[in-house]
C-alpha cells in the first residue's frame, strides 16, 4: 500500500490518495455496492472515490487521516480473512477515533480487545465500552455489565464463554436468566418447564448459534456441556470449571441475586448482565442488580462495566430510540 497526501492549509482540508496492492481485497473493504465506503463517508464526513486499486479521500485533515487509518486497518483485516460487515466498519471507526484521541497522551496506540472462536474467527469490540468489557472478562472472575439494550452485553458474553470452552479453560457453559413470567402466566403453554421458558431464552440460543456450528450447540446441549436454564434451577448447586452467565439480571430479586452469586465454584467465571431501565418485576419489588453492584464495588476480583445509550451497536435507529427514551425519562424525573 502506498499513500500520497496533500493538505491545502485551508478549511477544505486534505486530499489523500492510497494505492492498494490487491484489488480483490480492496473490493472486500469497499463492500457490496460500496456500502462500506458509504458508511465511512457518512460517519466521518469525508468523500471517498475508488479508481482501480486507488482510493482518493477528501475532507478535513483530521477526518481524512482517520479515514485513511480505517481503510488501512480494514485492508489488513480482509487480508487475514476477517469478515467486514457494517458492524465491523463502525467498530474500526470507533477504534481509530479512540486511538486518535489518546495519541497525545500515549506513546503507543491501544487497539480494541477481541476474542476468537472457530466459527466467527476474530470478533473485535466495536467501541471503547465493549473493549473494556472484554478486558474485564479476561482479567476478572466475576463481571457485572449494566446498560441499555443493543450494546452487545449478552452477545459478547456468550462469545467469550464459547472462546473459553474451545480453549479448554472451562468444561461447561451455563447460561441463565430469570423467568419473570414463570408462574401462572406460563401455565397455558404446552410442554415441560424447559419448553415453557425456552421462548424467554431464545436470545441466548441465537448468540450460541452465532458463535458455534448448530451441530456443536445441539451436541453440547445433549451432553450438558452447554446448559441453558431458568435462574430457579441454580439453587443448591455449586458450579465448578464453568463459565456462568446470568442475563436480564435486573429482573432478579436481592435474594435470588445472592443465591446466584454464591454458586461460584473453583475454576469458574461468572458474568452478570442487565438493564436497570427495563425491570419487569412486580411494582414495589426491588431489583437485585443495583444492590449487587453496590455491595461488590470494593471487592477485589470483581469487575464492573457501565454501557450508555451511545454504546448501542445493534442498529443506528436503536441507538436513537434508546436516546429518545433516556431523554424523556430525564425530563419526567422529579427535580
Amino acid at each position: 500500500m502506498n499513500d500520497a497526501s496533500r493538505d491545502d492549509g485551508s478549511a477544505r482540508g486534505a486530499d489523500i490518495t492510497i494505492k492498494f496492492d490487491d484489488n480483490r481485497l480492496l473490493s472486500i473493504v469497499c463492500g457490496n455496492f460500496d456500502q462500506n465506503i458509504a458508511r465511512i463517508e457518512r460517519r466521518l464526513g469525508v468523500s471517498i472515490h475508488t479508481n482501480g486499486n486507488q482510493v482518493a479521500i477528501k475532507g478535513t485533515s483530521t477526518s481524512a487521516e482517520l479515514a485513511r487509518s480505517v481503510l488501512h486497518a480494514l485492508y489488513v483485516r480482509a487480508n487475514s480473512g476477517e469478515s467486514l460487515g457494517l458492524g465491523e466498519i463502525d467498530g474500526a471507526i470507533e477504534e481509530h477515533s479512540s486511538q486518535a484521541q489518546q495519541l497525545p497522551k500515549l506513546s503507543h496506540q491501544v487497539a480494541f480487545e477481541h476474542i476468537m472462536t472457530r466459527k466467527r474467527g476474530h470478533t473485535r469490540a466495536r467501541n471503547a465500552a465493549q473493549s473494556l468489557y472484554l478486558s474485564m472478562l479476561k482479567k476478572r472472575e466475576l463481571v457485572f455489565a449494566e446498560g441499555p439494550a443493543g450494546t452487545g452485553k449478552t452477545w459478547l458474553a456468550v462469545g467469550y464463554a464459547v472462546n473459553l470452552l474451545e480453549q479448554g479453560l472451562i468444561e461447561r457453559v451455563i447460561i441463565s436468566r430469570p423467568a419473570v413470567e414463570a408462574g401462572e402466566r406460563l401455565g397455558f403453554l404446552p410442554g415441560d418447564m424447559r419448553e415453557k421458558v425456552d421462548p424467554y431464552l431464545r436470545p441466548i440460543y441465537d448468540a450460541l448459534y452465532d458463535f458455534m456450528d448448530a451441530r456443536h450447540v445441539e451436541r453440547g446441549l445433549q451432553t450438558g456441556m452447554i446448559e441453558v436454564a431458568p435462574l430457579a434451577f441454580m439453587r443448591g448447586r455449586t458450579l465448578t470449571s464453568a463459565c456462568v452467565l446470568l442475563d436480564e439480571a435486573q429482573n432478579t430479586t436481592p435474594i435470588q441475586m445472592k443465591m446466584f452469586l454464591t454458586r461460584l465454584g473453583e475454576g469458574s467465571r461468572m458474568i452478570i448482565n442487565g438493564d436497570s431501565s427495563q425491570v419487569d418485576l412486580p411494582p414495589g419489588q426491588k431489583s437485585g442488580l443495583a444492590e449487587a453492584i453496590r455491595l461488590t464495588s470494593s471487592i477485589e476480583g470483581v469487575g464492573h462495566v457501565a454501557f450508555s445509550e451511545g454504546d448501542v451497536v445493534r442498529h443506528e435507529l436503536v441507538r436513537k430510540i434508546v436516546c429518545a427514551y433516556d431523554a424523556a425519562a430525564k425530563t419526567e424525573r422529579p427535580h
